[in-house]
């Protein structure tokens, strides 16, 4: 589910020249822009959070919950799949990722070096920018990741450990997500599963289509 959730973000971005935004806890499945002023819209890409959840109406996925997300099969509204992209300025009106036509404008050179993306660690960070601790997976260079809080998601009752409330927080500041493996040990448990797409991944498909 998640492979074929990073196969249609990276053929929306094919067809649509960007990423779409993560949809909002009351967006039924679609991409939700800010409501401004400035309103966001495709053509500037200001989204209404960068870390939310998989648009999957937008992307045309099934299947889907009664209000329109897809779930990682595990639970209710607690599996809903999260997504997140990166919040890279194009200038002061518009977004590099999630803005129309924004990351061919800017050349895939600076693509591929903008700050302020996404990373992947190996452990919780102490800070939202980067991995503090553990090994970073993807070091500041994922634009996109989609996340399955696993079975124990929809457990409300146990409290998260480090590594899984590193990635149940959903604050735009925060560009830190935790991979790693499993484990059931009390006090430790992790059962999440995150896929990410960096610049390189998405420049070869857009070559392959002849985008570029």
């Amino acid at each position: 589910m998640l492979d074929a959730a990073r196969e249609a973000l990276l053929g929306y971005v094919i067809g649509q020249e960007r990423f779409p935004c993560p949809a909002s806890a009351a967006s039924n499945g679609q991409e939700a822009f800010v409501v401004g002023p400035p309103a966001g819209t495709a053509a500037n890409g200001m989204c209404a959070q960068y870390r939310g959840f998989l648009p999957a109406v937008t992307l045309g996925l099934s299947p889907l919950d009664r209000n329109g997300y897809q779930t990682d099969g595990f639970g209710g509204d607690a599996n809903r799949l999260r997504y997140a992209v990166a919040d890279v300025d194009f200038d002061a009106n518009a977004k590099v990722y999630t803005a129309t036509g924004k990351m061919k404008a800017i050349g895939m050179n600076l693509v591929s070096s903008a700050n302020n993306r996404l990373w992947v660690c190996s452990a919780a960070s102490t800070n939202d920018a980067s991995c503090s601790a553990g090994v970073a997976l993807a070091n500041g260079n994922a634009i996109a990741v989609v996340l399955s809080v696993g079975k124990n998601g929809f457990d409300t009752v146990r409290v998260p450990d480090a590594d899984e409330a590193e990635n149940l927080d959903m604050a735009n500041t925060n560009r830190v997500f935790v991979s790693r493996g499993q484990s059931d040990q009390a006090g430790n448990e992790f059962d999440d599963l995150a896929v990410w797409i960096s610049p390189n991944i998405m420049i070869s498909r857009l070559a392959a289509a002849g985008k570029l």
